[in-house]
């Protein structure tokens, strides 16, 4: 029984782990498409380590209504935090160059 309790509360521990995990993603990618007026942007992500290389399919995010979109242009690249199951973007901002 001892036994039983300290296996469940170390399940309990990694799956409380792994979902904060997956509560908040940090990322980088390049800017494919923004639509300014629906708060909209679409970002390809890049593969660490790689040059050129894509990281799987581009996706669309939507953005707090607060966050400007002014600064950043289809091209440029980006590191991007998510949340809400990674459909919305929390933190956005354009690498340097």
């Amino acid at each position: 029984m001892r036994a039983a309790k300290i296996v469940l509360t170390g399940l309990a521990a990694a799956s409380l782990v792994t979902s904060a995990a997956l509560a908040e993603q940090s990322m980088s990618g390049m800017v494919t498409k923004i639509d300014r007026l629906a708060g909209t942007i679409t970002i390809q992500p890049i593969q660490a380590g790689t040059v050129g290389a894509a990281g799987g399919s581009a996706q669309e995010y939507k953005v707090p209504k607060g966050q400007s979109l002014e600064e950043v242009h289809a091209g440029d690249k980006v590191t991007f935090t998510t949340s809400d199951s990674g459909k919305a973007i929390d933190k956005l901002e354009k690498q340097k160059p």
